[in-house]
């Protein structure tokens, strides 16, 4: 058996260097170890599972698309956040906005093209809400993450602080971003309230090369799962990465996914 997985990870900010560390800690002395390979943006870790240099990516839900359909299918998800089932874009704006169909003759700001939650998500649930978006509302693209799939945050604060600057009616946010903006007082109290909240979607999984073998990819997940919150030492990491346990895959909560990325051309990798 191969004794030690691959995993690529996105560096998107400083402070994921310690959630992987921890759980690399986690896996020492494990049947089957693990280590990281870190990447700036997905497309590049995309290509390095495609291409075998990588055994596992922690994937976002578009990289994941791209796998799946590079792979015919044959990629297989060993693990999720249970954070990451039931994923929720919201709309927030002023008051006097009460439901999607108030955005007709109006602006909508959006997060960076790449981002599920703050772009590719909610343009495909207006479209199911009868709205053309391009058309029937106008869109304010904030693409400043592009290549990191709207993990950094940094589009939908820009989104959010359009509609606070009145260039824009509503933004397009996350359900967890948006809480994460008003506990920290991005948004002055009263300004803004979301107003529209999408059907629910899933967001991240672990992503295994079709070639991975399976007793493999079955020991690897089964230390995973090991991870508790009533562990001091692994409730730190599951805090830091947002999550309670590790479970295993739900893919039901992808199909929305894939008929977004596929309807808007964004479903091969590059």
């Amino acid at each position: 058996m191969t004794d030690r997985v691959l995993l690529g990870a996105v560096a998107y900010d400083a402070k994921v260097i310690p959630i992987w560390e921890g759980i690399i800690d986690h896996f020492r002395g494990a049947l089957v170890e693990m280590d990281v390979v870190w990447f700036s943006n997905y497309p590049a870790q995309v290509r390095a599972l495609l291409d075998g240099w990588i055994d596992v990516g922690w994937n976002t839900n578009l990289a994941y698309v791209r796998v799946h359909r590079a792979t015919d299918g044959r990629a297989r998800v060993l693990a999720m956040r249970d954070t990451d089932v039931g994923f929720r874009t919201l709309l927030v704006g002023r008051g006097e906005l009460e439901g999607a169909n108030d955005l007709r003759g109006r602006t909508l700001a959006l997060g960076s093209a790449d981002s599920a939650q703050a772009a590719i998500m909610p343009v495909h649930y207006l479209g199911r809400e009868g709205l053309s978006p391009g058309s029937d509302v106008a869109l304010l693209r904030f693409d400043t993450d592009v290549g990191k799939h709207g993990d950094t945050g940094r589009s939908e604060r820009e989104a959010v602080a359009a509609v606070l600057r009145g260039e824009a009616d509503a933004a397009a946010v996350g359900a967890a971003s948006w809480d994460v903006f008003v506990r920290g007082g991005d948004v002055p109290p009263g300004r803004l309230r979301p107003f529209w909240t999408s059907p629910p979607y899933n967001h991240c999984n672990f992503t295994a090369r079709p070639t991975l073998p399976a007793e493999v990819a079955t020991a690897w997940s089964a230390r995973l799962f090991e991870m508790e919150w009533a562990n001091p030492q692994h409730r730190r990491i599951l805090q830091l990465e947002g999550l309670r346990e590790w479970i295993a895959p739900e893919l039901d909560g992808y199909r929305d996914v894939f008929d977004a990325v596929i309807d808007q051309g964004m479903a091969d990798a590059s």
